[in-house]
């Protein structure tokens, strides 16, 4: 049920819950502590996102409660004659809202906005070991056509 999904831009207040949705499944918790009041990494994170109007996290609301988070930073370069792409990351529903069609009414309110700004590609990555999600961003017309690689620094 999506129906009163609102997205908007993250607020201060938003911060622990933000966190609380990044660590809500396996490899979440791995990778991300939960926040204690002042936890200065992110903190200056969410700080220097601020205002920042090509690097955003949008919470997704529904009943005055957050259901959803998403990353979506633009980046401008010189391959596709100069054009605008959108980034998109951190992207979760609550374990408790999973299947119920937020997570695809999220992803639109990115597509929206990404399309709003000009951006003419919206790309992300997927863990390898979330083949579910995978299958969902297919669902959306997402297509594999790169190999992405990482390395830790």
């Amino acid at each position: 049920m999506t129906d009163g999904l609102i997205c908007r831009m993250a607020e201060w207040a938003d911060l622990p819950r933000i966190v609380d949705l990044l660590a809500d499944d396996i490899l979440g918790r791995n990778r991300n502590p939960a926040y204690v009041d002042g936890t200065a990494s992110y903190d200056a994170a969410f700080r220097e996102m601020v205002g920042n109007e090509n690097n955003t996290i949008i919470v997704a609301m529904l009943g005055g409660e957050i259901v959803g988070c998403y990353q979506l930073t633009f980046i401008r370069g010189l391959s596709h004659t100069g054009s605008l792409r959108a980034q998109i990351e951190s992207v979760r529903i609550a374990s408790t809202s999973r299947g119920s069609g937020l997570g695809s009414e999220m992803m639109r309110d990115a597509i929206r906005r990404a399309s709003s700004r000009g951006a003419n590609i919206l790309q992300l990555t997927t863990d390898t070991r979330r083949p579910d999600t995978r299958r969902f961003y297919e669902r959306l017309g997402f297509n594999a056509s790169h190999t992405g690689m990482k390395v830790t620094l």
